[in-house]
């Protein structure tokens, strides 16, 4: 079963399976409520997407399914969102959409339906290792996809195909003007696909923030500004503080939502050596996992080499050779050896 977003890289993922020989079944979730919002969904899992993945599955003679998977989504994805930012967390959604339902229930139904794998369009390579599948970066460092991965079911690898993980996006794009794909040309989605404007006009409508003081770290919690709500700022954040003028080179280094506090502090004050995270998932058995490894905080961050210490339960501690900037509780510690993609867990503390 091919996973059909109604975008450039899941037509032609499809596309190359079928020129393989594979018998194709092309798929695509909806998200999207009855009462859309305006702006939502419009890039990706909209009623236009399902409908180029329509007539994408039509001109590769292959059937199609959209696949009703919106009460998951609302659970897993959409009520988790607001409460997260609320307890002073940035929340992280694609990765848990990734590991329930673009591929966890995915994978069931493809099975269900007698598939014998799932693909996607996603540029990440699966490589059969020493001690089974191996999800590796794609070759193309600008469209890598493995950073929201980690949190996939392991048991679930031996079923993936990734025939874009070799491939650049301009090969893609040209691979689908080669074919005459209506989809060739159309704009990647990014950002969150149920947001539909900016994250501060969602939590606006979905929030009752109020405002509070903003206290420097760095001059014993003197309060140097007022916040509008510890919903709107960022870890790492500097701009639109409006602080007092002499405490502008100032970042936000805490969101203290018991408080009603937004922290801010040196730029010195916002690097941490040192973090522990839980849910941790990896994808191979915790003897494989190595001491040493390479870990990312951010998407779009190059990895950085750190210890890997792993602590009782779901959880671990990573001690970092060089202190990281804005290290967030609630977003991603995701772990590499390499290329490959170890596994990772949810930041919930920071140390300098």
């Amino acid at each position: 079963m091919a996973a059909m977003s109604g975008g450039v890289d899941s037509s032609v993922a499809a596309a190359i399976l079928t020129e393989r020989g594979y018998e194709v079944v092309g798929s695509m979730l909806r998200f999207w409520p009855d009462d859309k919002p305006t702006g939502a969904f419009d890039l990706c899992c909209s009623p236009d997407a399902a409908y180029d993945a329509r007539r994408i599955a039509d001109g590769l003679d292959v059937p199609f399914y959209l696949l009703d998977f919106r009460d998951t989504f609302q659970e897993i994805v959409i009520d988790p969102f607001v409460p997260t930012y609320e307890a002073g967390s940035t929340p992280n959604p694609c990765v848990w959409c990734n590991r329930h339902i673009k591929f966890g229930a995915f994978v069931a139904r493809a099975q269900a339906l007698g598939c014998e794998f799932m693909a996607t369009g996603h540029f990440v390579r699966r490589v059969d290792g020493a001690h089974g599948p191996e999800l590796h970066r794609g070759l193309d460092d600008d469209k890598d996809q493995t950073y929201f991965l980690w949190a996939l079911p392991r048991g679930i690898l031996k079923y993936l195909l990734f025939p874009l993980g070799d491939l650049t996006k301009a090969q893609v794009r040209a691979m689908a003007a080669e074919r005459s794909m209506r989809t060739a040309q159309k704009k990647s989605s990014s950002g969150l696909c149920f947001v539909p404007t900016t994250v501060k006009a969602y939590l606006d409508e979905a929030t009752k923030a109020k405002p509070g003081p903003i206290v420097d770290a760095s001059d014993g919690h003197a309060v140097v500004g007022e916040h509008r709500g510890v919903v709107y700022y960022t870890i790492g954040q500097k701009k639109g503080l409006g602080l007092y003028k002499s405490h502008l080179e100032r970042y936000v280094i805490d969101l203290m939502a018991e408080t009603n506090e937004v922290v801010v502090g040196t730029r010195e004050m916002c690097r941490w050596r040192g973090l522990e995270a839980n849910r941790r998932n990896f994808l191979t058995d915790d003897e494989h996992v190595p001491s040493r490894v390479e870990a990312q905080v951010r998407y779009r961050q190059k990895p950085e080499p750190a210890t890997l210490t792993l602590l009782d339960g779901d959880a671990f501690r990573l001690e970092f050779d060089d202190p990281q900037f804005a290290v967030a509780k609630g977003q991603s510690a995701v772990i590499y050896a390499g290329d490959r993609l170890l596994g990772g867990g949810v930041i919930t503390a920071r140390s300098a």
